[in-house]
């Protein structure tokens, strides 16, 4: 049998070809996007520290920021949709959800004031990376964002299946992987509505 010995310029053209951060794609489908980019919440924040380019949008409702809390790495927070206190969700017990209608229009208007190319590499956050996170990664991947990732843990992350806090949000994530957060909001960074 014939040993395989790599040089280390075959290496690193290896390591270079080869993704760096690739979660596995999501079975579900509302948490598939069309770029097939998907990052863990610890893979979305080594590639926020190793490209300082890299945006993280954070698109959860600004009352579910408040109590679950938010991380500063965000550069932008618009949420994807809004609570509706004026409506029960017609199967959970919790308030209906409404999309933003100016979502895109209020992203891009950051995305320029910023001065964004079309070749930035934009990374969506919700809850649990896939009603809100997926589809926003999808809006701007058509606008010709080819780097349109999501974070399949999103911030809270998965349910406990078991124990105690069986259904418990609180299984990897971006809030439990060890990563940045607080309950203190940055005032430069809160989302205001403009209606």
């Amino acid at each position: 049998m014939k040993k395989l010995s790599l040089t280390a310029f075959t290496l690193a053209a290896l390591l270079l070809a080869a993704p760096l951060h690739a979660a596995d794609k999501p079975t579900k489908t509302t948490a598939q996007v069309k770029s097939d980019l998907y990052v863990t919440a610890t893979e979305a924040y080594d590639l926020l520290q190793q490209d300082k380019t890299t945006l993280l949008i954070d698109v959860r409702d600004p009352i579910e920021v408040m109590f679950t809390g938010f991380t500063d790495e965000a550069d932008i927070h618009v949420p994807y949709m809004i609570s509706d206190r004026t409506q029960k969700h017609a199967k959970k017990p919790s308030y209906a959800m409404k999309k933003n209608e100016n979502f895109f229009k209020e992203v891009s208007e950051k995305l320029e004031e910023m001065k964004i190319s079309k070749d930035t590499k934009l990374i969506f956050m919700c809850r649990s990376g896939s009603n809100r996170s997926a589809p926003a990664a999808d809006m701007f991947y058509e606008a010709g964002f080819k780097n349109a990732y999501t974070i399949v843990d999103g911030f809270e992350g998965s349910p406990s299946k078991e124990g105690k806090s069986k259904g418990v949000r609180d299984v990897n994530g971006w809030r439990n992987s060890g990563l940045p957060w607080s309950y203190n909001l940055n005032p430069d960074k809160m989302y205001f509505s403009t209606n």
